[in-house]
């Protein structure tokens, strides 16, 4: 099952590439993001209100994980990675996240005593290259052209923030349930967005309009639900570099959804890339 989730979570993920390029003259960043967890937090408190009320004890001794997860995983890899796409170029945003995997990796080495073979890491780096020949669509000289603005320090700050997620959720401890441990992060993350949400609500001129709804809601329920209970899953069957390796499918997942939804048709680097990412995430996640 983790196996079959691996391949189908990145469809889910990328979903958000394509709330976030809609959501931008719709609705701020961080009232997309507190929406959207907001939305997951009263789902899952209404499906855990039972079992939370019988042993709150456990969900208190954990308020400081859940704080610390949730401004890791929802703050700043929600509302700073709306704001980075602002500024940045996608190519840019691209770049800079294909790092996640490799990082979660060397991070899941030193704290959680987790090894990857040496085909293993081949694949890993297969697939970096080809994440990075899809972005510079084939072109390994369009890196020179490649120019840093503001919205990169974003992206480069949620990158890291999306390492530490994913290695403090398998190293800290819990007694709590999936749904009952995402619950409490999304609460710790509501949290830390409050005052942000209230300046972008103070500074706007018009109330939301239904297109913006629609957009937290599929943010809440595609990669905001699913995605991270699925995340949560992999990690713990696969392991956290194994389950890091979905960001690399993303690029070909999204090129297939923009067609599909955009009309976008995809490029002869599209399928470069996907030739050397689709049998790297095989090797990479096969057991040994």
């Amino acid at each position: 099952m983790a196996l079959l989730l691996l391949w189908l979570l990145p469809a889910i993920w990328s979903s958000n590439y394509l709330i976030a390029r809609s959501a931008g003259p719709h609705v701020p960043p961080h009232v997309l993001a507190f929406g959207r967890w907001g939305i997951v937090f009263a789902l899952l408190l209404a499906f855990n209100a039972r079992s939370i009320a019988s042993h709150p004890q456990r969900l208190l001794a954990e308020w400081r994980q859940s704080l610390v997860l949730g401004a890791l995983g929802m703050w700043i890899c929600g509302a700073w990675v709306y704001l980075a796409g602002h500024t940045t170029s996608t190519t840019n945003l691209s770049l800079i996240y294909a790092a996640a995997p490799v990082g979660i990796a060397l991070a899941g080495q030193r704290l959680l005593g987790e090894r990857l073979g040496r085909a293993q890491a081949v694949a890993m780096l297969l697939s970096l290259a080809g994440v990075i020949f899809v972005v510079l669509h084939g072109d390994p000289g369009s890196l020179l052209s490649v120019r840093f603005v503001v919205g990169d320090l974003w992206i480069l700050a949620a990158t890291i923030s999306w390492i530490g997620y994913s290695v403090l959720q398998q190293y800290f401890r819990t007694r709590l349930s999936p749904t009952e441990r995402l619950c409490s992060m999304a609460a710790g993350g509501l949290v830390v967005m409050l005052p942000f949400v209230a300046w972008e609500l103070a500074a706007m001129t018009a109330p939301l309009d239904a297109k913006a709804w629609q957009l937290i809601v599929l943010a809440a329920l595609l990669p905001g639900l699913l995605s991270y209970l699925t995340y949560d899953f992999l990690q713990r069957e696969l392991g956290v570099a194994r389950a890091g390796l979905v960001i690399y499918l993303a690029p070909i997942y999204a090129a297939g959804l923009a067609w599909w939804l955009l009309g976008e048709v995809p490029q002869w680097y599209h399928a470069v890339g996907a030739m050397l990412i689709l049998p790297s995430i095989h090797i990479a996640t096969r057991r040994a």
